[in-house]
């Protein structure tokens, strides 16, 4: 009887008495005491009336408790369906009624809304907090750890993880056994992760970053994490001696390099730094490598793929691409009004084929078909450049593109820009609506510490590198822009905040 993602990821720390993972508070879990909680958890999930293929709701602090929990999933065959922490109630209702979970687990403190939620989806409610308290973990104390994981092919389904939604309503993309085992496979050949890594974890793993790249390629090459909440940076540096490795957004690495205490001798022993989730400016990398004496790795993948493309472990890190397709992937990038592949070069729509791709988005078989061809490549919205040698340098998301004029506009030429300049921390570039041209560009710029960029001489910069019709015709000067928890730019909410800068 095989179960494919628990026999790779979970099943080989069964004996294991070192630390699989280090805690907040120094102390430790060892792999035994990590895979025996996992397989109590399961068997409540049995004892619950949970079913293979039912789906289970998550709402709850990141912890090692947590992590243990989407293992037992794993044993269990009950399809893992991660939520947000920052998720209301309202919206923790969408996704438990479309999703019909059968379990929702939240934090006891949240014990009051969640489970009116769950009750109006028909579904059981549970409680499991990060230290260890609540329902689910006090029928967890008196399970027994002697549960047999259930049987799974490679196309069941271990999760369904929602996107974010901020062009309407969030669809869950399905992600089968395969999709999460042959990338986590991938990826751990393509870094180099081996038994030895000590990963320092400081990302949420409600969210396929934090889950399925960092956690799920730890787990399958036997190394240990320092499980931490979230992203704070005196525990960073404090906790950076002990590690090998660190996944991030690059929300990390600005914050880090704000630290006097972040040198190039606390970092000597590393071996790799990654980020991913939203662009890591071309100036953040060269500013890192200075500092630290390393080239952060940046990728790119998205829910729906997990990871696509990465810079090459061993070879060129090229600041602002996100690197070639990895092994077994395909990428192509075509027009995104006839689908057909494009000259190197020329900016177009990213598509993506392989075993990373995902099943479709549930209950959306309309969507599923527009998004997802019969051949495979799924339509990823992103817009994106490739060189002759496969680096694929993203220029923007379909959403984000600004016709104005008729003349197609794409942000990431001017952020680059604008981004240069003297003042200028970064920049967002969105569209909004315009009485002549259809769409009008604002640049939205944050000022860096104690200094305000020059407006005139921003003007004449891009006046004489950018056409007319590109040059914005609003700048706004702000102190930060808004961002979801990965660290991603909401460029809808710019859109709506200056949708009324050219009305009437």
């Amino acid at each position: 009887m095989t179960n494919p993602l628990f026999d790779a990821l979970i099943a080989p720390h069964k004996a294991r008495r070192s630390p699989l993972l280090i805690l907040q508070d120094q102390s430790e879990m060892s792999g035994a005491d990590f895979v025996a909680r996992a397989l109590r958890y399961a068997r409540v999930l049995s004892d619950l009336g949970l079913r293979p293929g039912d789906r289970m709701a998550v709402q709850i602090a990141k912890s090692g408790e947590a992590l243990a929990l989407y293992a037992a999933s794993l044993a269990a065959g009950v399809v893992f369906l991660p939520l947000n922490t920052a998720y209301t109630g309202p919206e923790v209702s969408y996704f438990v009624t479309d999703s019909g979970a059968a379990l929702l687990v939240g934090d006891p403190e949240k014990a009051a809304a969640l489970g009116a939620v769950a009750a109006s989806a028909g579904a059981r409610f549970e409680t499991l907090g990060a230290a260890g308290d609540g329902s689910l973990a006090a029928l967890a104390d008196r399970a027994a750890d002697d549960f047999q994981p259930v049987e799974r092919a490679p196309d069941d389904l271990a999760a369904i993880l929602y996107t974010s939604g901020t062009t309407g309503r969030s669809k869950g993309a399905m992600l089968s056994q395969r999709n999460l085992l042959e990338n986590a496979r991938v990826l751990v050949k393509a870094w180099h992760f081996t038994p030895d890594d000590t990963l320092l974890h400081m990302l949420p793993i409600f969210h396929t970053h934090g889950l399925f790249v960092a956690s799920n390629v730890s787990l399958l090459s036997g190394g240990k994490m320092i499980f931490l909440p979230g992203f704070n940076t005196a525990e960073a540096l404090a906790f950076l001696p002990r590690a090998t490795t660190m996944m991030g957004v690059p929300t990390f690495y600005t914050r880090l390099l704000s630290e006097p205490g972040f040198t190039r001798d606390l970092t000597a022993h590393m071996r790799l730094f990654t980020s991913g989730s939203a662009p890591l400016l071309a100036e953040t990398h060269i500013a890192f490598e200075e500092r630290s004496g390393h080239r952060i790795l940046e990728r790119y993948g998205m829910t729906e793929t997990n990871m696509t493309t990465s810079n090459p472990y061993e070879g060129e890190r090229r600041a602002g691409t996100v690197g070639p397709a990895l092994p077994g992937i395909e990428v192509k990038i075509t027009d995104p009004a006839t689908g057909e592949t494009l000259p190197k070069g020329r900016p177009g729509m990213i598509e993506v084929r392989g075993p990373n791709v995902f099943q479709g988005y549930w209950n959306m078989p309309e969507k599923t078909a527009e998004e997802l061809r019969p051949d495979g490549f799924f339509i990823t919205g992103d817009i994106a450049v490739m060189d002759d040698q496969g680096y694929v340098t993203i220029v923007g998301r379909q959403k984000d593109l600004i016709i104005s004029g008729g003349y197609n506009i794409y942000p990431k030429e001017l952020e680059l820009i604008l981004d240069a300049r003297p003042g200028v921390l970064e920049s967002a570039v969105v569209g909004v609506p315009h009485p002549d041209f259809g769409e009008a560009v604002v640049a939205v710029l944050v000022r860096q510490p104690g200094v305000e960029p020059d407006l005139a001489a921003i003007k004449a910069r891009l006046s004489d590198e950018l056409a007319k019709f590109k040059q914005p015709k609003r700048y706004v000067v702000v102190d930060e822009l808004p961002r979801n928890t990965m660290g991603k730019v909401q460029k809808n909410l710019l859109r709506k905040e200056y949708a009324e800068s050219f009305r009437a």
